[in-house]
This record gives structure tokens, sequence and C-alpha cells, in this order.
């Protein structure tokens, strides 16, 4: 996504997914082609996704996120004599977007965990009622 960048946001993406489909490869193109062409992503930032990330998804959105499933194994790799970012791409809703943007990154991540979030369930309803 970004190894060839020339500044300091190299960054790569991943994103979980209960079933494959063929718009994970677009949703993941998409975010690589705005950080490459448009402004750089990074850590806590938001995506609009413009459509379902998956069926009929409520969520529309992304949350970039540290690999918290995954560890700190797969939080940086090194690239030659670059750092490269590994982080979650975590579908949410536009309410959970807007959550974000009111109170703040940590504030979502910890509604995240009190509410026991389904990362996989594409199904599931906003975290904000």
């Amino acid at each position: 996504m970004s190894v060839d960048r020339l500044d300091d946001n190299l960054i790569e993406l991943v994103v979980y997914s209960p079933k494959p489909d063929n718009l994970l490869v677009e949703l993941l193109t998409v975010c690589a082609s705005y950080h490459r062409n448009v402004l750089p992503l990074n850590l806590h930032h938001t995506v609009n996704i413009g459509q379902s990330w998956l069926d009929n998804s409520k969520c529309d959105h992304g949350f970039i996120s540290l690999p918290y499933l995954d560890g700190q194994e797969l939080q940086i790799f090194n690239f030659g004599e670059r750092e490269i970012h590994c982080y979650w791409f975590i579908p949410i809703t536009e309410k959970e977007r807007n959550y974000k943007i009111d109170e703040g990154c940590e504030a979502l991540e910890q509604l995240f965990e009190d509410k026991q979030i389904d990362y996989l369930n594409p199904n599931r309803d906003s975290l904000i009622t």
C-alpha cells in the first residue's frame, strides 16, 4: 500500500471478514489509492466507504485502529530500511464515525470494548442508538 512512499506515512491495512468477498479487495484497493494519491491515511483516521462493507451491512465507514486481535507482532514490520505500520480496518457505521469525531478515538475504542462489538458481523447494529 505504501512501501514506496517518500514520506513516513508507511502503512498497510488488514480487514477481517466472516467470508471471502471481492468487495473486501475493492475496499482495500480504494483505501490504498486514497492513501497514495489523495491524502495519507493513518492510525485513528476514519474512511467513508460509500457502500456497505459486506452484504447489506449498516457499516459503510471504516476506522483505522491498532491490530489488537493479532498483538504487537503484526503492528510493525521492517521492509529493508523502512518501518511499516500494519493497522486494522474496522467497519463502522456513520453514527459510530460521528461519535469518534465528537468524543475522540479512545472513546470509540472504549465503546467497542464496553459493548463487546462483534467485529465480524456485517449485520450488527450500530453501537450508537
